[in-house]
């Protein structure tokens, strides 16, 4: 036996809260394309993520198997990082789902709406069935929902904390 009292409140080394926003971002953007593809394979929507990253683009066999939507959802997890970015510089501050909500929905107008001439593989916005719309854009709310309360929430509790260790502290 040692002589050394067990440390029970051992605390992990802390992660700063840009760091977290980017495993929240890669986590969410696993997530919900996974979940968008299975909502596709159930045809509750048109489109994939592998619609949008390789069938746009690729006429080969393997585009429409189980390993291009795999990939697609590593892909899709991947830039997911940039929407995490995005949004830790711009609304990191602002508390509740609403913020989180709105980012989603602009994330899917931004997609479906403005940028599906970039995608020949994906129907233009009014081609596309309502239940492609209503599934997508809940997916899309979800998604940002996700990345905004996580995100705000850490950084919430990163200041907390930072103040409160000042304050006991003295300063």
């Amino acid at each position: 036996m040692t002589d050394q009292p067990k440390q029970q409140n051992q605390q992990e080394p802390k992660q700063s809260v840009f760091t977290k926003a980017l495993i929240t971002g890669f986590t969410s953007g696993i997530l919900w394309s996974g979940l968008a593809t299975i909502a596709y394979y159930f045809n509750f929507t048109e489109v994939s993520p592998a619609s949008f990253l390789f069938r746009s683009y690729l006429q080969t066999e393997w585009t429409g198997t189980w390993l291009a939507d795999v990939l697609a959802i590593l892909i899709v997890g991947i830039l997911s990082l940039v929407s995490a970015i995005i949004y830790y510089m711009l609304l990191k501050t602002k508390n509740g789902i609403w913020p989180g909500l709105v980012y989603g929905l602009v994330l899917w107008a931004l997609i479906f709406i403005v940028l599906t001439p970039l995608f020949p593989a994906i129907p233009a916005f009014l081609d596309l069935n309502s239940d492609t719309w209503v599934t997508t854009g809940c997916l899309f709310i979800l998604y940002g929902v996700f990345i905004g309360y996580s995100i705000s929430y850490e950084y919430r509790e990163f200041n907390e904390t930072a103040k409160s260790y000042s304050n006991e502290q003295g300063v």
